[in-house]
């Protein structure tokens, strides 16, 4: 499967455009500000339902109008799968295929496997571990339906116990009974989670490690440490030992909302020692990881949107990567990239098909190749 036509309508900064694609590589030129990472961002909500950037929906419509549209078209055996997001100000999100609503739009993660590239990705290495949670958690939601089902009760059930931590103290009133209410309800779904994730990242390392050392060519050496307080203690032990600590700290002190992922270049924390290049494959090698993880758990081949991952790499890492991801492995690219002449040049050794789009005041296809032909 492989998103065939897009049609966005204003989201973001674009009023109304459209694309034919080619089932392999496609590439936006432009300067910068241009609106390239935008078009990435769309072909991301037809896959997870949301913006890889703002999970605010309303904040992705274009300024000025009351809505946004973004339709995808996908072919397959023998028919078109057609999906559509819509999001209205001060109304509820809609997701459609082939023009039918999803009642959960939980109920279509997995479909339309995706991986995006991207700067943003920084912030895995620069903030805090709810950024490395997220990053596990959209991984393993792509293929495992109960994960995702487990990770919403859990995330119901911590918040509605934080509101009744709160409401113990605002009150000056402790109820145990109804704590542990909340406490069950966290328990199975944290101990399942808990598993899931040490599985996930124990299987992502081989991959991950091989990425990196193919881009930099055997440099340096990387690693992934997962970290839980389950990896000690019981879900339903570590509630109990640090119930007197949650009355007085007023929020959940203890579960995998905690759960942390270290990231290391040469057995030190990568923010510490790492350099911009060293980062960027570091990220890179990672999320080519996920790629074939995704692909291998979920039989689908996911779409791969790179947005901006030339930069800051030497030529030798650019070459490195143009070259793994031209393998017939992969499926569908999106690339952006702010120098034509570069990509046009490295597009032009590689066997594959290709569309080069300009996205400027007006968006035109300015080069492509079918090797078919």
């Amino acid at each position: 499967m492989y998103l065939q036509k897009l049609s966005v309508n204003n989201f973001k900064n674009y009023e109304q455009v459209q694309f034919v694609f080619s089932d392999k590589l496609n590439c936006f030129v432009g300067n910068n500000g241009v609106g390239k990472t935008n078009l990435l961002d769309a072909v991301y909500y037809l896959s997870i339902t949301k913006s890889y950037f703002n999970s605010i929906d309303s904040q992705n419509i274009r300024h000025g109008s009351q809505y946004f549209i973004i339709k995808g078209t996908f072919p397959t055996e023998g028919k078109e799968e057609v999906f559509t997001c819509s999001v209205q100000k001060n109304k509820n999100k809609k997701f459609s295929r082939n023009k039918k609503d999803y009642k959960r739009l939980a109920d279509h993660i997995g479909f339309i496997p995706v991986v995006m590239v991207s700067p943003a990705d920084s912030a895995l290495v620069n903030e805090g571990s709810e950024e490395r949670r997220k990053f596990i958690d959209a991984v393993i939601s792509q293929y495992d339906r109960p994960y995702l089902e487990d990770l919403i009760v859990y995330n119901k059930a911590l918040k509605q116990r934080n509101i009744l931590l709160k409401s113990f103290f605002r009150e000056g009133e402790f109820s145990e009974s109804s704590l542990e209410l909340w406490d069950q309800q966290m328990i199975g779904p944290a101990t399942r989670i808990h598993q899931k994730r040490v599985d996930f990242v124990e299987q992502l390392i081989p991959g991950f490690q091989n990425y990196y050392g193919l881009i930099s060519e055997g440099k340096e050496v990387v690693s992934l440490e997962y970290r839980s307080q389950l990896d000690s203690k019981s879900m339903i032990d570590l509630l109990e030992a640090n119930r007197e600590k949650d009355r007085i700290l007023q929020y959940t002190s203890g579960g995998i909302h905690k759960d942390d992922l270290e990231l290391k270049l040469d057995d030190y924390p990568i923010k510490k020692v790492g350099s911009q290049g060293q980062l960027k494959t570091y990220l890179v090698s990672l999320k080519l990881a996920k790629f074939d993880f995704v692909k291998e758990r979920t039989g689908r081949t996911p779409i791969l949107l790179l947005d901006d991952i030339f930069d800051k790499f030497d030529a030798g890492r650019v070459k490195q990567i143009i070259s793994i991801i031209s393998d017939p492995a992969y499926g569908q690219i999106f690339i952006t990239d702010t120098h034509q002449t570069r990509l046009e040049d490295m597009l032009e050794n590689q066997k594959v098909n290709y569309k080069v789009f300009k996205i400027n005041d007006e968006i035109s296809e300015i080069n492509s190749k079918d090797s078919t032909k």
